[in-house]
């Protein structure tokens, strides 16, 4: 039992080292869970939030001290309960209210800081009155705890409004979530959060009826969100909230292999070259199969590929592509190199490419290139299951 203590805790201090290996990046608190939670201000903590705060007692908050014996040992019995019951809802789709309390925001915002993220926190959309307006009481008490906290906070507005109705039988038009966005961004202006960022709505499957809901958004609370989409609200940045490689918590025994990362590697690429100026991976750690680090605190293959991306992959993007037969087979994507790498200064580029072929091919690069030192990182599947390698 003592070096499984030891263990998890290693773990614990080896999962923020994987988190801050990513940064600068966002680390948004969403999902469908988001519009199921309530903060309670005057909820007592739990008993493992009580005994972590007592522990980190005259510890720099950002300085790994010990995890109490007694709080691991809860979390290693708790854990696999709360993923059982976080799949279930979901299979499901029956999803029950849950509170939360003042130390797990704490919780939240010190593992976001500590791993230099910065943190964009879902609030329940949810709530609402008779007439269907959103009832942002509860936000409020959750502004003013964080204001009294000086926590830096992004905002987020309900997750998949798309859905409402499908987990939680309330149908919500475009007009309304648009005037709900205006209401909270009055709460923010009103608050110590003047400049905060506010970004949404999480829109799911973009057809028909869907992109008539983001439209009728767009007109009504589009000037004041800060991520958008630009036709219609031109100067906007585009983002993409959450992806991965397959929903509802992934795909057994593909998503979190190395096949898993053709799709994720090409996502990126593809994202880069339309302008998407930030891709959001769903999850980095919890329930499913498509997490970056699973529940043993171990990377899968789709984790290194994001930390070599963050490396080596810089924001100026270049048309690439390759001329030959069967060539849609053949993907390739180019970018300056990211100079905040040592080895790398401006002017030096990064071309990253994957064979979709079972075969090995050869890229022969143009000649302006040739005589030119390159570097190559290649990425291969290790051990006996091939492709499906972990």
């Amino acid at each position: 039992l003592k070096k499984k203590k030891k263990k998890f805790h290693r773990c614990l201090v080896f999962l923020r080292t994987l988190t801050r290996a990513l940064a600068p990046a966002h680390l948004r608190f969403g999902g469908t869970k988001t519009d199921f939670l309530i903060f309670d201000p005057s909820k007592e903590p739990t008993f493992e939030e009580r005994s972590y705060w007592q522990s980190q007692v005259n510890h720099d908050i950002c300085q790994s001290g010990p995890v109490p014996p007694d709080v691991m040992r809860r979390l290693q019995v708790e854990w696999p309960l709360q993923e059982q019951l976080l799949l279930r809802e979901q299979r499901q789709k029956e999803f029950k209210n849950t509170t939360y309390s003042r130390s797990s925001v704490d919780m939240l915002y010190s593992f976001a800081k500590c791993s230099g993220l910065d943190l964009i926190f879902g609030l329940n959309a949810l709530l609402r009155t008779a007439d269907l307006r959103w009832n942002s009481s509860n936000a409020q008490l959750l502004l003013d705890y964080c204001s009294s906290r000086g926590y830096n906070i992004s905002w987020e507005l309900g997750n998949e409004p798309n859905s409402f109705r499908k987990k939680a039988g309330i149908s919500i038009d475009g007009l309304q979530l648009g005037e709900d966005f205006v209401e909270l961004h009055k709460l923010l202006r009103n608050s110590t959060f003047k400049t905060a960022k506010l970004y949404g709505p999480d829109i799911g499957q973009p057809r028909r009826k869907v992109v008539q809901l983001l439209r009728s958004f767009l007109m009504a609370g589009g000037d004041v969100i800060d991520a958008v989409v630009e036709e219609t609200k031109p100067g906007k940045k585009v983002w993409l909230g959450e992806t991965s490689s397959a929903y509802g918590g992934g795909a057994p025994l593909l998503s979190d292999t190395f096949v898993a990362g053709f799709m994720w590697l090409d996502k990126l690429g593809l994202s880069a070259r339309m302008g998407i100026e930030v891709v959001m991976r769903q999850v980095l750690f919890g329930a499913g199969n498509y997490h970056l680090v699973d529940k043993n605190f171990e990377p899968v293959p789709d984790y290194w590929l994001s930390l070599l991306f963050k490396r080596l992959v810089g924001t100026k993007v270049f048309m690439a592509s390759v001329k030959g037969p069967d060539k849609s087979k053949l993907r390739v994507y180019l970018h300056c190199t990211n100079t905040n790498h040592p080895r790398y200064q401006e002017g030096d580029l990064t071309l990253y490419a994957l064979n979709l072929h079972n075969v090995t091919k050869y890229l022969r690069l143009p000649y302006q290139l040739f005589n030119k030192e390159v570097d190559k990182y290649i990425v291969r599947p290790w051990g006996p299951d091939g492709l499906f390698s972990k």
